[in-house]
């Protein structure tokens, strides 16, 4: 089932949770660990998040280097199908632009719709180590809206390099994401929305937001993207704080703010497992807000370690 159709036919708001790919070292089981003890909860999906190659040099006889790919993780056409098939609950594999032609995407999204995988999540990526901004792959995509945009394509039976309407339409539902404190690429969030809008035009269907801890800030974007005319669900994001690295660690990566209650309150934790109480609570308070708004659906990024989210959704769901 679609995502739209689950949020259209809820009567309150929905559960779905975000996994990472285990190490190649790490079998499925890796992962349905991670999820069991949250199927008491009825998730409407599970997103499964992709992990391009990275790439490093070893020095070959005669001096020369020599370019080696590695991926640290699986991709996520074989974990989504695994998922469906274990617990009959909707999989949404992430689509990067990174790492992939357009050749490359479309054969990805062939093997998606075979398997009957009805959403995808379209994103530009991160641009790897050894590159300062994003690259795109020689015949691959720069931006997520031109991702967007194949994928619209495909769902019109309009195919990469043939005849348009030869083949039969996909029907996928394209999720994108959306940044309540903007892109760290953005000049400023009026920008990042526009940005947004070319997505929602370009065929995008609903909006998954970056982790936030100030309910305020997913509020005030929601208003931002109604007055610009963005009427798809926008389903927010959470994370619940587990270290005191954290607090440098996310505003680094994710370009996010912590608030200055929730810094103090872990800041004044002992240790790690007192800190991860901290974040329990200030994402259960969080949860019970954002139901009370009735937005669509709580998305939780679990990263795989699901006791902090089964403590909030026992509150909550």
């Amino acid at each position: 089932m679609k995502v739209t159709e689950h949020i259209t036919k809820a009567k309150s708001t929905l559960f779905s949770m975000e996994i990472l790919p285990p190490l190649k070292s790490k079998g499925i089981q890796s992962i349905y660990d991670g999820i069991d003890p949250l199927m008491e909860f009825k998730p409407a999906f599970v997103d499964v998040t992709y992990h391009r190659e990275e790439y490093i040099y070893k020095k070959r006889e005669g001096g020369y280097l020599e370019k080696i790919a590695i991926r640290k993780r699986p991709g996520t056409v074989g974990i989504s199908a695994a998922i469906m098939n274990k617990y009959k609950v909707d999989a949404i594999p992430h689509i990067i632009c990174g790492g992939f032609s357009r050749e490359e995407t479309e054969s990805a999204l062939i093997d998606l719709h075979f398997l009957g995988i009805d959403n995808v999540l379209a994103l530009r990526g991160d641009s790897i180590k050894t590159e300062n901004t994003f690259v795109p792959e020689p015949n691959g995509h720069a931006f997520a809206n031109d991702l967007v945009k194949q994928i619209s394509n495909l769902n019109q039976g309009n195919y990469y390099n043939e005849e348009p309407n030869a083949n039969a339409a996909t029907h996928f539902c394209v999720g994108v994401a959306g940044y309540p404190e903007k892109h760290f690429e953005a000049p400023n969030l009026g920008i990042d929305l526009e940005y947004l809008k070319t997505k929602i035009n370009s065929g995008a269907e609903y909006i998954v937001t970056q982790m936030f801890f100030d309910n305020s800030k997913y509020i005030e974007f929601v208003n931002r993207c109604k007055l610009m005319d963005i009427n798809v669900p926008i389903i927010p994001g959470l994370k619940i704080l587990t270290s005191k690295k954290q607090l440098t660690i996310l505003p680094k990566i994710f370009h996010i703010d912590i608030p200055e209650d929730l810094y103090k309150a872990t800041m004044a934790c002992k240790d790690d497992v007192a800190v991860k109480q901290v974040g329990i609570e200030w994402c259960t308070q969080q949860s019970k807000e954002l139901i009370a708004a009735k937005v669509p659906c709580l998305h939780f990024y679990t990263m795989g370690v699901s006791d902090g989210t089964k403590n909030v959704a026992k509150e909550c769901f």
